[in-house]
């Protein structure tokens, strides 16, 4: 029999819904595989008794926020997915718990592998993805975004290995919501995410930023797509990335965003440091790599003012996207697979 679950108050997402949860056992699932485990927890592939579906279940470490992480995390995707109605975000099939242990799991569409080893699994050398294949790929995530931030949820964490490739390699869907929120709830935000996909604003401690740290994240996600898997912007620290950024896009002031000056950054680091206001995005972009329009949409998303960027509809609105080919990502040009790392990602192929 199926129980019900109100998560604690403090561990509550603000501005979802206020709806129980129903638990069921595990006993319904049968593991097949371990498809991930480290510091977070570990996420295996089951099948499900009566129905024989496979999915990914995903356990959460105690050290790592345990049932509250887990269960705040499920409310998120629910709210994200809409029970199918996001097609480009991974579905939520419930929460279970382990009779022997009383563990709570997360009950997760099983999709297939993430982006970042598909990239990475592709041999040395192979040609760069077609540009109508970004274009596609760009649209699934963007139209995911949109849904989401019409919702209120930001995901924070946007990256290739939170993408999942499935169905044929013909769609893509965001995955991972443990450090996602709601602006219904009021700033300030602490910051939150990957050091490589995290916007300029989030980088400088302004407490009060919004869903476009989502979109600086997905220019991330399509220069990486352009490139073969190369990440754009690959600091060590928070000031030494915003120094990898502002070397590409050049430092702003307060006539391209306003208050600049007055950050830490500016006041204590900047005195320091050799910087340059030129944007040299263009230059690691050609129409060689990427047409007119394409970069009219990358360097939106990749706009150091967040008042300024792309939001996920006006991207969506841009001529770029006017017409969208069918995603077909490369399945012929794959080494040998590496081994996965760092966060958890719910995959697997059924």
């Amino acid at each position: 029999m199926a129980a019900c679950v109100e998560p604690a108050a403090a561990a509550r997402p603000a501005g979802l819904k206020r709806r129980r949860i129903a638990v069921s056992s595990s006993e319904q699932y049968e593991e097949i595989s371990r498809l991930g485990e480290g510091a977070f927890g570990a996420v295996v592939k089951a099948r499900h008794h009566a129905t024989g579906r496979i999915v990914a279940i995903k356990r959460v470490a105690e050290d790592h926020g345990g049932h509250a992480a887990l269960l705040r995390e499920a409310r998120f995707l629910e709210e994200a997915s809409g029970g199918g109605a996001n097609p480009f975000v991974v579905g939520f099939h419930g929460v279970v718990r382990s009779p022997a242990t009383l563990d709570l799991r997360l009950v997760m569409e099983c999709v297939g592998p993430s982006l970042h080893d598909l990239l990475r699994q592709r041999a040395p050398g192979s040609p760069p993805l077609p540009e109508a294949t970004v274009r596609a790929a760009m649209w699934q995530l963007l139209t995911a975004a949109k849904k989401m931030h019409d919702g209120h949820i930001v995901h924070r964490d946007i990256k290739p290995q939170n993408i999942l490739v499935g169905d044929g390699h013909s769609v893509v869907k965001l995955c991972d919501f443990g450090l996602a929120m709601s602006t219904d709830e009021r700033p300030p935000y602490e910051a939150a995410g990957t050091l490589w996909y995290m916007a300029p604003e989030m980088l400088l401690e302004k407490p009060d930023y919004d869903e476009r740290v989502d979109l600086w994240s997905l220019g991330c996600v399509m220069a990486e797509l352009i490139n073969n898997g190369r990440p754009l912007f690959q600091g060590f620290y928070d000031h030494g990335q915003l120094c990898a950024i502002f070397d590409v896009l050049g430092v702003p002031d307060d006539s391209t965003w306003q208050g600049f000056s007055s950050t830490t950054f500016a006041t204590v680091w900047m005195p320091e440091l050799d910087m340059h206001r030129d944007n040299y995005l263009r230059e690691l972009f050609p129409e060689t790599k990427l047409s007119k329009e394409g970069f009219e949409v990358l360097s939106g998303l990749l706009t150091c003012n967040p008042e300024k960027r792309l939001t996920a509809a006006a991207a969506l609105r841009h001529p770029w996207f006017a017409k969208i080919d069918a995603l077909e990502l490369p399945k012929e040009e794959l080494a040998p697979q590496i081994p996965k790392r760092r966060r958890l990602h719910a995959v697997c192929v059924a």
